[in-house]
């Protein structure tokens, strides 16, 4: 039998990703309208941060400021991230 992966619950992933971005100072609709972040592209992002198991720290390190320069270093979407906000 192959290994699964638990996945976290679609809607707070949804918004915690989101959320992620837009610290960071990334509008995923705005990346998506100018062509930036495919739909299909969204939606692994979405799935990626569902395979992670750190929605609470997520959560704490959205509540410490509104802003920040990079995502958590646990962000499994770091790196598109950081290629949407240049």
């Amino acid at each position: 039998m192959g290994h699964r992966t638990t996945l976290g619950c679609p809607e707070l992933h949804f918004w915690l990703n989101r959320s992620v971005a837009r610290a960071v100072g990334v509008n995923l609709s705005e990346a998506m309208a100018e062509g930036d972040l495919t739909p299909q592209g969204y939606a692994e992002m979405v799935t990626r941060c569902r395979q992670c198991h750190q929605a609470t720290a997520c959560q704490e390190w959205l509540s410490q400021s509104p802003s920040h320069h990079t995502p958590p270093a646990h962000c499994l979407n770091a790196g598109e991230i950081a290629r949407l906000k240049h």
